[in-house]
């Protein structure tokens, strides 16, 4: 495809500038004769032999995942991958007869023969340091099957084990062959298959390989997927610690893709950001010079190379495509061409013509592609109004840029022409104009934005959006680079808009909405939010600027206008003040225009979690044991038991709050407690809830972590004096009876504790430490309650209610058994098991309780099997059971707006 004949289109003096001059003169001159420079293309530039793929990235993050997709399975679908492997095994002994002399003949080939005929390959092709990535890789990948196998074995679970494991000599064998590991890994970084015949032949060895030796009962499904994962882990990863070979078209390449393009330059400059922010090292780039042929005629540094007449400084301004040396302080030498650089994540040069022509040559690499697509289809996916389509190939990015330019330069938008298109190997060339004289909104003088000339600006940045939005045109990344601003003879300003590549075609009033809102913050970036929202009413009728306000929000900004939105604090809020001030009609309450966010992304999290810890750590066929053997009735109790505490809880939570709570809306955001401790350990989970409802209630943060400090506070002391208040009136003998021997040596444990506490400087100073936040975070709302008695009491019946619910309901688990213990010791077995549990940074104590409570009935007599059973019930009605419940709960403060 080719914008202009071989010549080159013809000059636009108007926006082409004048032919160079000065040093850069003397840079495209060089040091040939005049009779040898014209056939000559100079590029100054300096190529990148090895690159790292976002691709290899991408694909690490994708394979890890695989991994443990295939782990979760092999668990929960262990029924449905054992029969594929018994259906494909079927003729097993039948097949491995037959195939006695090609199973060995093709494992042969796998283990020796794959490798050296890929590692000769690589040696003919002179590629020795892509034969040591490829060996390193292979290494690695022998190395991660075998730490892969060692950690199934020693920390997975039974069903995990047999789910990677094959009947073999009357016993379970695990089988993550590290073998395919390695290979896998070795032809991942030997090169693609489309490029190496070796390779393309190694694969289709080793599945025809792995296929057999399934078939024959040698290996598991999943022990070979893992595997081969792990392998391509290991080469993505070497891949992209190392780098690969670059596939960028440099040097004689780019000059032939810009002569495909349909012109024919004389120099190509590359243009970098040389500011001390965005590089404060830049390259030392050479100029090499390509005849007709596209052969080297000579080449040289930067560095060393001597301008006639040219000062040190001219050398770092030439980087930037430029002879003319500028201050530090002062904006770019070529401010549109930087500000082109900055806006993209392209390759720009400056290219100028026999005829001395200046245009500027962007260059799409198709290892850019990759992190660019995900990024647009993760934004696309994120927010409403989005093209939800991304272009995944060079050449789909190469025509939807193509696509806006020609679609925006048609809507009469002031945009670069796109004149030409050429290809060169990994690489597609853009020919575009050049914005003469422009410099981005970025680097624009703040005199330029003063007064009456500053508002003449502002009025042509907004007339150039509206000319796209009127035929239908967005752009999706407006920033201070895309906005280019020039003054003709007349001192009268042109604003350009530049960096289409992200835009849409036939979008929709949202699409609109969210350019109008872009603009606006950027323009307040420079002008101050008051003179931006003028410049806007003066442009855009009421309706638009009405339906600014309700995106009023950084999801609704591209990422750079973002973060420099961040640091100017509160310039939303001004925003929305000075909208208020002109339309005070206008609504300015942030729409929501994301599918999902932070919440959202939470909640899944928590149920994947949930559904993990639930899958891994049950074992369902000793509940259904336990189950199956207690007495149903006493199930019911129990259940009821653990209930009440939700209630118990809310009543608490209602009682101290500083607004008025509703007691069903409290209940409930207990039960959605009993969600969240799938996913946080014991006692953080309903913390967080009750914080969150307190902010969404109004309450200021700092009030709303005391409220719920001063309830984890009651609760421990309403415990406290619960143990002793039953210590002391429980029993046959009352109180003249002694404690019993789990009381006592509960409250020895607690009383030796104590002591070494205080009597211990290093342990005293630390208990004092932990203690005083809390201490200094509860007393302000305690002294407050104090003086509210009748809340106070109502707050501490409620931890009453809620503590008494957990023991009686662990007593009547153990009373499903037919076993019977005092309440005390039912409550000090209890208590004490939970807290010594919750010590774990585990989900809900998991692990931690259970062990606990076990011990302690143990210690008070009952049966090792029979506790067992009682902790599992109890667990049962009070913690796995509650989960489907507190699900639904959350889903239903969800949709309230309460969470």
């Amino acid at each position: 495809m080719s914008g202009a004949s071989a010549a080159g289109p013809v000059r636009d003096p108007a926006h082409d500038p004048a032919p160079p001059t000065g040093p850069l003169q003397a840079l495209l001159a060089g040091d040939a004769p005049e009779d040898e420079s014209a056939d000559l293309v100079r590029v100054v530039d300096t190529p990148e032999s090895r690159v790292r793929h976002p691709s290899d990235l991408l694909g690490m993050v994708l394979s890890a995942v695989g991994v443990a997709l295939v782990l979760v399975l092999s668990v929960v679908a262990h029924g449905t991958t054992e029969g594929v492997t018994q259906d494909v095994q079927g003729f097993n002994t039948l097949l491995g007869r037959i195939l006695f002399v090609p199973v060995a003949l093709l494992e042969g080939l796998v283990v020796l023969f794959v490798p050296a005929a890929v590692l000769i390959e690589l040696g003919v092709r002179r590629l020795g340091r892509q034969v040591v990535e490829s060996i390193c890789a292979a290494a690695l990948g022998l190395t991660l099957g075998i730490v892969a196998g060692v950690l199934v074995v020693r920390l997975g679970s039974d069903d995990l084990v047999r789910g990677l494991s094959v009947w073999r000599d009357g016993r379970w064998t695990l089988t993550i062959p590290g073998y395919v590991a390695a290979i896998a890994g070795l032809l991942t970084t030997a090169g693609p298959r489309t490029r190496r015949r070796t390779v393309r032949w190694s694969w289709n060895v080793l599945y025809l390989a792995l296929f057999i030796v399934l078939i024959t009962g040698q290996v598991s499904l999943p022990g070979i997927l893992v595997a081969l994962l792990l392998g391509r882990l290991a080469g993505q990863a070497v891949q992209y610690v190392s780098g690969v070979r670059s596939e960028r078209a440099y040097g004689a390449d780019l000059v032939a893709a810009v002569r495909r393009a349909g012109f024919r330059p004389s120099a190509l400059v590359r243009v970098r950001d040389v500011s001390a922010a965005a590089q404060p090292e830049a390259p030392d780039d050479s100029v090499t010079s390509y005849d007709a042929d596209g052969v080297v005629a000579g080449r040289t540094t930067l560095g060393s190379l001597r301008l006639p007449g040219a000062p040190a400084a001219s050398y770092d301004a030439a980087r930037a495509g430029t002879g003319a040396a500028a201050p530090a302080a002062a904006p770019p030498s070529d401010p549109a061409a930087v500000a082109l650089t900055r806006a993209g994540d392209n390759r720009v040069y400056a290219m100028f013509d026999d005829d001395g022509v200046r245009r500027d040559v962007v260059v799409l690499d198709g290892d850019r592609q990759v992190m660019g697509a995900v990024q647009r289809l993760w934004r696309a996916l994120r927010l409403r109004g989005f093209d939800g389509r991304a272009a995944i190939s060079l050449k789909a990015a190469a025509e939807r840029t193509a696509l806006l330019a020609y679609a925006a330069a048609a809507a009469g938008v002031r945009t670069p022409r796109l004149l030409g298109i050429g290809t060169a190997d990994d690489s597609v060339v853009l020919v575009q104009e050049h914005a003469r004289g422009a410099v981005s909104l970025r680097d624009l003088p703040d005199a330029e934005l003063e007064g009456e000339r500053g508002d003449a600006v502002l009025a042509q940045a907004w007339e150039q959006l509206r000319r796209a939005h009127a035929a239908g045109v967005t752009h999706h990344a407006l920033t201070p680079d895309v906005v280019l601003v020039h003054r003709d003879g007349h001192g009268e300003p042109h604003v350009w808009l530049t960096g289409w590549e992200q835009g849409e075609i036939a979008s929709g009033a949202l699409s609109r909405r969210m350019d109008l809102t872009q603009m606006l913050a950027l323009l307040a970036l420079r002008v101050g939010a008051r003179r931006a929202i003028a410049s806007a009413v003066r442009a855009l009728p009421d309706e638009d600027i009405a339906a600014i306000g309700p995106l009023l929000q950084s999801i609704a900004l591209p990422p750079a206008t973002r973060v420099e939105v961040r640091h100017a604090k509160g310039l939303l809020d001004e925003l929305r003040a000075a909208l208020v001030e002109r339309l005070p009609q206008a609504d300015v309450q942030p729409q929501n225009i994301t599918r999902f966010g932070a919440r959202t992304v939470i909640m899944v999290t928590l149920t994947i979690v949930a559904i993990a810890v639930v899958v891994t750590t049950m074992n369902f066929e000793e509940i259904a044991e336990a189950v199956a053997t207690a007495n149903p009735w006493w199930v019911g109790v129990a259940f009821l038991l653990g209930a009440i505490t939700w209630f118990g809880a809310a009543l608490t939570f209602t009682a101290f709050s500083p607004r008025p709570i509703p007691l069903w809306r409290a209940t409930c955001t207990q039960m959605a407690g009993s969600f969240v401790s799938l996913a946080a350990p014991a006692g953080i989970g309903p913390a967080a809830l009750n914080l969150r409802m307190l902010t969404r209630r109004g309450v200021p943060t700092p009030m709303a972590v005391a409220t719920v400090a001063l309830v984890q506070v009651s609760q421990f002391v309403v415990t406290v004096l619960l143990l002793v208040v039953l210590s002391i009136f429980t029993g046959s003998g009352g109180i003249v009876e002694l404690p019993s021997r789990t009381v006592l040596l509960a409250i020895t444990g607690v009383a030796v504790v104590v002591l070494a506490v205080m009597l211990v400087p290093p342990a005293r100073r630390w208990a004092w430490d932990r203690a005083r936040p809390t201490l200094e975070q509860v007393w302000p709302r305690l002294s407050q309650m104090l003086g509210q008695p009748t809340r106070l009491a109502l707050g501490l019946g409620g931890n009453v209610i809620m503590t008494l619910g957990y023991v009686l309901a662990f007593d009547a688990a153990l009373a499903a058994f037919g076993r019977s213990l005092s309440l005390v010791d039912v409550a000090v077995i209890y208590l004490v098991g939970n807290a010594l549990g919750a010590l774990l940074p585990t989900p809900g104590g998991l692990g931690g309780v259970e062990g606990a409570l076990t011990a302690g009935l143990t210690a008070a007599g009952i049966p090792a099997s029979i506790a067992f059973s009682v902790t599992i019930l109890y667990r049962l009605v009070t913690y796995w059971g509650r989960v489907p419940i507190g699900w639904v709960a959350m889903r239903y403060l969800e949709r309230k707006g309460d969470l």
